[in-house]
């Protein structure tokens, strides 16, 4: 069992996602159930599944459930290319973004490794 608050990638996941909510806000109102609500939700899937995993029995578990985080990673990314697409977002907000949440995949991968 790992304890899931003190791993850097799990806070910068809870910071992320508090980042999407903030920048959502903004979005188009008729996007209230469509991107926004897709975006939020996988933002904070990453480091729920995170937090999920730590508390598993097996570190082969615990890879699982980073490697479902990853998968959620790949969603945001997606989401977020789409939503600069739309210019939701500007280029400096994408940036940013995307570059701390690249971030966070780099951190996933690597802790995955260490239970190889």
């Amino acid at each position: 069992m790992h304890n899931y608050k003190q791993l850097e990638v799990w806070k910068k996941g809870i910071h992320l996602a508090s980042a999407i909510y903030k920048l959502t806000k903004e979005f188009p109102k008729e996007e209230k159930f469509g991107i926004i609500s897709q975006m939020r939700r996988c933002s904070v899937s990453i480091s729920s599944n995170i937090a999920e995993g730590s508390g598993r029995n097996s570190d082969n578990e615990f890879r699982q459930f980073l490697n479902i985080s990853v998968g959620s990673y790949f969603e945001l990314e997606t989401q977020l290319i789409l939503s600069h697409k739309l210019e939701y977002l500007a280029k400096s907000e994408f940036e940013k973004t995307s570059s701390d949440l690249s971030e966070i995949q780099k951190r996933i991968y690597t802790l995955n490794q260490k239970f190889s």
